[in-house]
């Protein structure tokens, strides 16, 4: 293959989402992932387009992530009008149920304009009463199909798509990578850009990074019903429960320190049965349909890293995003983009700078 204008390495949502605004400026590109596109943590989540609980997070994570929030609606309308493909975006709203401090939560808010209520749960929440907060703005994305989407989309801007292609060697010569070693041949560009998610780390070998990046696992358990069973995505401390349009119910997730390790245990199901169970006590009723694991991009304090390389010019890097790669997307593909071309950044982006 001919030398391109970029090279992206890592097609998950970060790295299709930063060929498809390279592409659109008109610039050839080229996307290699280790497996098949879109199937390691962008897909393994359940999509809620917002930190789970905000005013439990820093600044530099809300920032981000409700400017990627703001931004999704449109995007994946034009998807949709682009491939037919329906990523199933919902507003949903988010109820938060006990043990949560209201007062933090509702002063956060108020502050940051960011519409909450005191409310009683519903009736879909036979297992639980009592009083909650909804966030009614919050918003879902059905992961597969949004990926699926943004895959195709790359395809027809005319981006190359090599997977089951694994990269082994950066070849550097000075502050330049000169080239790629690759399972399946060498692969060279003017500029690289890394978007490997929990794998970025061990890319990178003797130009790893200082912030610790690292694999944290999460697992899931799908179930399905005639309709959806709730109107809206429930949280309490920790636990997720998501209704997709055609009655399919995710609960989620785990956090787990246990390196490249994707396997699922036991005991995450029974306790994340358990837990879901408790609110809603349908699901005794129905089969597992599957259960899964994930990698996420673990980071400190969830923040995540992009710009250029501190050692290699043309190398540039957006992940760490841990939990919120999906949901952060839009707006961190903006900041990558604006420091690619040299424009000016809608928001202060000392915070994820790699050379923090």
């Amino acid at each position: 293959m001919g030398k391109m204008d970029f090279v992206i390495i890592g097609a998950g949502v970060n790295g299709l989402a930063a060929a498809q605004q390279l592409l659109l400026r008109g610039a050839s590109v080229t996307v290699l992932e280790r497996g098949d596109v879109g199937q390691e943590a962008s897909w393994a989540g359940g999509g809620i387009l917002s930190p789970l609980c905000p005013w439990d997070y820093p600044d530099e994570v809300t920032s981000l992530a409700f400017r990627g929030m703001a931004q999704f609606g449109e995007l994946t309308d034009a998807l949709y009008a682009a491939t037919g493909i329906d990523p199933e975006y919902e507003v949903k709203g988010m109820l938060i149920l006990p043990p949560v401090d209201v007062s933090e939560a509702v002063q956060w808010c108020s502050y940051r304009g960011v519409n909450i209520r005191r409310v009683m749960t519903r009736d879909e929440l036979p297992g639980w009463r009592g009083e909650c907060l909804l966030m009614p703005e919050v918003a879902q994305v059905r992961n597969p199909r949004f990926l699926r989407a943004m895959r195709q989309r790359v395809v027809q801007l005319g981006g190359k798509i090599v997977e089951q292609c694994e990269v082994r060697e950066f070849v550097t010569q000075g502050e330049q990578v000169q080239s790629l070693t690759t399972s399946v041949g060498e692969f060279r560009a003017d500029s690289y850009v890394l978007t490997a998610g929990a794998w970025s780390q061990p890319l990178l070998g003797r130009y790893a990074l200082a912030a610790e990046l690292k694999p944290i696992r999460g697992q899931m358990l799908l179930y399905k019903f005639d309709a959806p069973p709730l109107h809206h995505i429930v949280l309490q401390d920790g636990l997720y429960l998501i209704s997709r349009r055609d009655g399919h119910l995710l609960v989620g997730s785990t956090l787990e320190d246990v390196g490249f390790d994707k396997s699922t245990t036991e005991q995450a199901r029974a306790s994340l049965l358990h837990r879901a169970q408790s609110l809603l006590p349908a699901l005794a009723d129905r089969l597992l349909i599957q259960h899964w694991a994930g990698l996420r991009p673990g980071s400190p304090g969830n923040v995540p890293v992009i710009g250029r390389h501190p050692e290699l010019a043309n190398l540039w890097l957006n992940t760490g995003h841990f939990r919120y790669g999906v949901t952060m997307s839009p707006a961190s593909t903006e900041i990558l983009i604006n420091e690619i071309i040299g424009a000016e950044q809608p928001i202060d982006i000392t915070p994820y700078r790699p050379s923090r």
